[in-house]
C-alpha cells in the first residue's frame, strides 16, 4: 500500500508562485513514475506534469516555461514549482503514482487578486 500526501496549495495573487510536494510512502516510489494532475470546477482532471524514475520531464502546454516538476528519491517526496500564476491554474492539484490506483488527497490551488 502506498500513501500520497500533497501539501504546500494556497491562495496566490496573479504572477505569484507556489511549491507543491508530494510525499509517498514505502520504498516503491523511487521505481515509479510521478505526475501532477490538476481539476477545475466542472472541467476533467487535467495532466500537468509529470517525471519518470529516471528524471525525465514533461508538461501540458499550457503551464511549460511556467512549472516544474523535480523529485528527491532520498525523500520519497515529488514537488511542484509553479511561476507565473494565472487564475486560470486554479484548481485542486493531485499527485499520482503513474499506472497506479495511488493518488493524493488533493491540495487547493487558488490564484486571485
Amino acid at each position: 500500500q502506498v500513501q500520497l500526501v500533497e501539501s504546500g496549495g494556497g491562495l496566490v495573487q496573479p504572477g505569484g508562485s507556489l511549491r507543491l510536494s508530494c510525499a509517498a510512502s514505502g520504498s516503491i516510489f523511487i521505481l515509479y513514475a510521478m505526475d501532477w494532475y490538476r481539476q477545475a470546477p466542472g472541467n476533467q482532471r487535467e495532466l500537468v506534469a509529470g517525471i519518470t524514475a529516471g528524471g525525465m520531464t514533461g508538461y501540458a502546454d499550457s503551464v511549460k516555461g511556467r512549472f516544474t516538476i523535480s523529485r528527491d528519491n532520498a525523500k520519497n517526496t515529488v514537488y511542484l514549482q509553479m511561476n507565473s500564476l494565472k487564475p486560470e491554474d486554479t484548481a485542486v492539484y493531485y499527485c499520482n503514482l503513474r499506472d497506479t490506483r495511488f493518488w493524493g488527497q488533493g491540495t487547493q490551488v487558488t490564484v486571485s487578486s
